[in-house]
C-alpha cells in the first residue's frame, strides 16, 4: 500500500510513540509485508528467525522488536510488538469507512459499462469501459477493474485476505489494505471470491477466464489467458504464469509457482512449484503420464499378491 503523500521516519515513529534510528527526515512511501516490499516501504519483523530477511529486503524502514544499528541506507523503528504497531499504521492510513450507498460517489466507472441492479461498489473503485457487472456482485474499496470485463452474479472482489497470527490466548487479524487488480477482457463466473492483497495487489491478467465457485487468495498473481474450471481453490502469495489451465476442483498451495503453459487435470492438489508446458495429475500432482503408470501398477497389486501366495 502506498501513502497518499510521503511520510517521514519521525512522523511514523511519533504516531507509534516509538524510538528510532535514522535521519528524522528519512522518507517512507508506503507499507508492505515482507513478500511485497519495495524501496521506500516500511515493513515489520517480530521474530529473530526473520531478522536477516527483513533487514536485507528492499524495504528501507523496518519496524523491529530488537534495538540494533540499521544497515546502510535503512532506518529502524523499535517496537515491543511490531505486528500490533504495523496494524495501527494500516488502520491509520487505510481506515475502514462504512458505506453510505450501494455505489460510492468516489467510484469511477467507464463509458459503456453496465451495472446491473443489486451491485455494491465501494470507495475509490475504478472500473473501465464496456464491462458488465451482473446482479449482486460486491466490489470492495480500491479494487481496479479493466476494460471489457464480465463479472457474474454473487461474486465478491476484494474481501480480506485469510492472514492471522496465533498468540497464546487469541488469534490476531492482519488487517488487509491491498487491492485486487483485474486486467482487460477477464471473465469471472458466478459465486467466485478474489481476496485483495494484505498490503500489495492480487492480480488477474488479461483474457483470463474463471468458471463458477473459484477462490483466489491474497497477493496471488495470475497471468494472461489462464483458464480455471469450477471449484478451483488457489491459496495466497502464489504465482500462476500465462496460459495455465486448472481443471475442476484443483487445489493449489501457497507460496509456489505454476509456470507458463502447465495443465493440471481435475481433482488434483498442487503442493510444489510446477514446470511449464506439462500436464499434471494427482494429489500431490505429478506429471500425468507418471501418475497413470503408477495407477496402472496399483490396479495390478491384487494379481501380484495372489501369485505370491
Amino acid at each position: 500500500m502506498k501513502f497518499n503523500k510521503t511520510e517521514t521516519l519521525e512522523s511514523i515513529a511519533s504516531f507509534l510513540n516509538a524510538t528510532y534510528k535514522g535521519d528524522p527526515r528519512f522518507e517512507i512511501v508506503g507499507l508492505n509485508e515482507i513478500h511485497k516490499v519495495e524501496k521506500g516501504d516500511l515493513t515489520f519483523v517480530d521474530h529473530p528467525k526473520y531478522y536477516d530477511k527483513a533487514l536485507s529486503s528492499a524495504a528501507t524502514t523496518i519496524l523491529i522488536n530488537k534495538e540494533m544499528e540499521p544497515p546502510a541506507g535503512k532506518a529502524l523503528i523499535f517496537s515491543e510488538d511490531p505486528f500490533v504497531d504495523f496494524m495501527k499504521l494500516i488502520r491509520k492510513f487505510r481506515p475502514f469507512l462504512g458505506a453510505q450507498e450501494m455505489i460510492s460517489q468516489t467510484a469511477r466507472i467507464g463509458s459503456g459499462t453496465i451495472i446491473q441492479p443489486g451491485v455494491f461498489i465501494g470507495d475509490q473503485v475504478k472500473i473501465g469501459k464496456n464491462c458488465i457487472i451482473h446482479p449482486n456482485v460486491t466490489i470492495y474499496d480500491h479494487s481496479v477493474i479493466g476494460n471489457h470485463v464480465i463479472i457474474h452474479s454473487g461474486t465478491v472482489i476484494g474481501g480480506d485476505g485469510f492472514y492471522f497470527q496465533k498468540r497464546k490466548d487469541r488469534v490476531v487479524k492482519f488487517e488487509s489494505c491491498g487491492r485486487v487488480v483485474i486486467h482487460d477482457h477477464v471473465e469471472i463466473g458466478a459465486c467466485c471470491t478474489v481476496d485483495r492483497g494484505v498490503t500489495g495487489d492480487t492480480v488477474i491478467g488479461e483474457y483470463t477466464k474463471f468458471d463458477n465457485h473459484i477462490q483466489v487468495g491474497h497477493d496471488t498473481q495470475i497471468g494472461k489467458r489462464c483458464m480455471f474450471a469450477s471449484a478451483v481453490l488457489v491459496a495466497g502469495v502464489t504465482r500462476i504464469e500465462d496460459d495455465v489451465t486448472l481443471w475442476g476442483q484443483v487445489v493449489v498451495n501457497k507460496d509456489i509457482t505454476i509456470h507458463s503453459g502447465a495443465i493440471v487435470l481435475a481433482v488434483s492438489a498442487v503442493d510444489k512449484t510446477l514446470e511449464g508446458n506439462k500436464t499434471y495429475f494427482g494429489a500431490p500432482a505429478i506429471e500425468a503420464s507418471k501418475k497413470w503408470r503408477e495407477m496402472a501398477m496399483m490396479r495390478k497389486l491384487p494379481e501380484i499378491y495372489q501369485k505370491m501366495k
